[in-house]
């Protein structure tokens, strides 16, 4: 039987029969409902739908911090190269798993990079539709008025002594007055005035998700164009703004000679501040660090300048941050003759808060063989329980360095390249040390020894500091800000700014009089609804009363 309220094309699923379906005797199937067919097309369609909801949004947004965790937790090459070679050191079991995932440059690797793209084409693909129908939404009139006000929010009515009309119009000023935007309707009986505001908080999503995809846009071009570099500076040498001068460089994928604006920086002096109370439980601890710098931009003059942690140097459209110190002694070698073969400052890297620090020296030139030093520096040295050397205070109170020399081929002449932190002993003799007839060199400041061998002598001259330097140019950090701030704005706005519609109907009843009709409607929750429907109620009455004194008789 075929029901007249039903489309032409609807049936129930029970009993129907499908002939295209049969079972295994050949019989119809019953209750076998044909799903449509997606096709190419369909299927592309299907995904792109789900790739910009806004679900899928918000989960890769999430998915991206998350990404982001590896970076915090594993030193990055692109920031501490050098913590990089000492991770692989110490975890030499994780660490070519964690190369081969491409941990330590996490924020270049092929998984976040695909993250951050999907994440960049999901806002886009928001953000269009939304702004059109947004645009739309502003053009559009306030909705007509419900028939029954009563089932809305906020429902009250007032009594009027004025005719319809003017009530009405006297509604429109006062919801004009608070930021609505009206439209009169008329129906038999009754006349209404239909209000609508808050479209600033779809503005305001609107703009969270636009300075989003800006700051991913900075991001991207900043990482591109800009560039980073480390170098360790010992005081009394400088650091030039050139390829040559960095230990470490880390350029962007669009970088080029230009970006690098000549400039120089000298360490002066590098003044450490250490908790030295006694009575302290923090004694040693660091308070203060501040690197005393002389800059140079260009051909300009010399000026002088600190740097301090999170206190970086501006200089040549880069930041200049101070990442880490300790000490490089010194040490000078002389050959059998006396003439100085060695004699510059070598950077030891620390191992513990009272700078006890290991430092390796090559000298590959001058003598009759090479030689390779692993030594240990202790800037305030104790003798342990143990009989060891330990540093109890990380300033120089009691410095000691202890060597341990080997003699052979370092490896150095053969065209590849070598860590200059550590020294490969496999091809190497010990000559002064724990395993050699001679015992391990130990070293004052000022003291002189000689070699084994005939060798010739070695000493340690002095014991200056060096700072780690990280320079730091990013030409869009600028915009990054600027769109931080959008994005906060845009956030707070859409949060409290409330969209609302208000409705005030005036109805004529038969003996004449006018009855007022109040009510509203919110998108999503607004506890405020019923206290802004009343407040707008109140509103037109005080509006209507003022209307009475220009001779309208008004009765509430």
């Amino acid at each position: 039987m075929t029901d007249s309220s039903r489309p032409s094309d609807h049936f129930d699923s029970t009993g129907h029969v499908d002939s295209t379906y049969v079972d295994s005797a050949g019989l119809p199937e019953l209750d076998k409902i044909i799903q449509p067919k997606l096709g190419p097309v369909g299927y592309l369609r299907f995904f792109w739908r789900q790739l910009t909801s806004m679900r899928t949004a918000l989960f890769l947004l999430l998915l991206l911090a998350i990404a982001a965790i590896p970076g915090s937790l594993v030193p990055q090459v692109s920031s501490d190269p050098n913590g990089v070679i000492q991770y692989k050191a110490n975890n030499p079991t994780v660490a070519p798993i964690l190369e081969n995932l491409q941990v330590f440059t996490t924020y270049s690797s092929f998984w976040f990079s695909a993250i951050y793209l999907l994440l960049f084409i999901s806002l886009i693909g928001c953000v269009i539709p939304r702004t059109k129908h947004h645009f739309d939404a502003l053009r559009a009139r306030p909705p007509k008025t419900p028939a029954n006000l009563s089932r809305l929010e906020g429902f009250t009515t007032r009594q009027s002594g004025t005719d319809a009309a003017t009530a009405i119009a006297a509604g429109q000023r006062v919801l004009r007055r608070q930021g609505y935007r009206t439209e009169l309707y008329f129906n038999s009986g009754s006349v209404s005035v239909s209000a609508e505001r808050g479209y600033l908080r779809e503005t305001g999503n609107l703009v969270f998700h636009c300075a989003l995809i800006g700051v991913l846009v900075a991001v991207g071009l900043g990482g591109g164009f800009g560039y980073t570099g480390q170098r360790v500076v010992v005081e009394g040498y400088a650091l030039s703004n050139s390829l040559a001068s960095y230990d470490s460089f880390n350029p962007g994928r669009f970088f080029t000679d230009a970006a690098l604006r000549p400039y120089s920086i000298a360490l002066d002096t590098f003044v450490p501040k250490y908790e030295d109370n006694l009575d302290s439980n923090a004694i040693g601890q660091v308070l203060d660090y501040t690197a005393n710098v002389t800059a140079t931009l260009g051909g300009g003059q010399a000026q002088q300048s600190t740097i301090k942690v999170n206190e970086p140097l501006a200089i040549g459209d880069t930041q200049v941050y101070l990442l880490g110190n300790g000490y490089a002694p010194v040490v000078t070698v002389r050959d059998p003759q006396g003439t100085v073969v060695f004699s510059q400052p070598t950077a030891f890297l620390p191992q513990d808060a009272n700078l006890f620090s290991l430092g390796v020296i090559k000298i590959p030139d001058g003598l009759k063989e090479q030689i390779g030093i692993r030594a240990l520096f202790y800037p305030t040295a104790v003798l342990t329980n143990l009989g060891t050397l330990a540093s109890s205070y990380p300033d120089l109170i009691n410095p000691q360095l202890t060597m341990e020399v080997y003699t052979g081929d370092l490896g150095l002449d053969n065209g590849t390249s070598s860590n200059a932190y550590a020294l490969n002993t496999d091809s190497l003799t010990q000559i002064a040390g724990r395993k050699a007839d001679a015992a391990t060199i130990k070293l004052a400041p000022g003291d002189r020894v000689d070699l084994p061998d005939g060798l010739g002598s070695i000493e340690l001259s002095s014991i200056p500091r060096f700072a780690s330097l990280d320079v730091h140019h990013d030409p869009a950090q600028g915009w990054v800000l600027v769109f931080a701030i959008l994005v906060l704005s845009g956030l707070v706005t859409s949060l409290f700014i409330p969209r609302r519609r208000m409705w005030i109907t005036a109805i004529t009843g038969d003996d004449g009089t006018v009855a007022l009709e109040y009510a509203g409607l919110a998108r999503g929750d607004d506890p405020g609804l019923d206290a802004a429907v009343a407040d707008i109620a109140d509103r037109h009455l005080d509006q209507l009363r003022n209307l009475d004194e220009s001779g309208l008789r008004v009765t509430s």
